[in-house]
């Protein structure tokens, strides 16, 4: 891996991205356990998004496209909440 593409890299996008992915995918589960899960690793990621956010518009926008996909999943996770996604199915 040549120093360029390891300063491309902006992981705190990609830790973003795979905590709201995960809260995307565990949100369903029913009984209010999806909705601790997902809701509380959709919250640390939209943290970690904005963080990643400014680290990179900081850097003229090079790795941002994680937190693009990170803020759709995180969006997708609160509409499921919304609809009753993680309490009772």
């Amino acid at each position: 891996m040549s120093s360029s593409a390891a300063r491309r890299s902006n992981p705190t996008a990609w830790a973003a991205f795979w905590f709201a992915l995960a809260g995307l995918l565990l949100m369903p589960i029913p009984l209010f356990i999806g909705l601790i899960l997902g809701g509380g690793l959709s919250i640390v990621a939209t943290v970690l998004a904005v963080i990643a956010l400014l680290k990179g518009l900081a850097r003229s926008g090079q790795g941002i496209a994680p937190v693009v996909f990170a803020a759709i999943f995180i969006a997708l996770t609160w509409g499921g909440i919304s609809i009753g996604g993680g309490t009772i199915w």
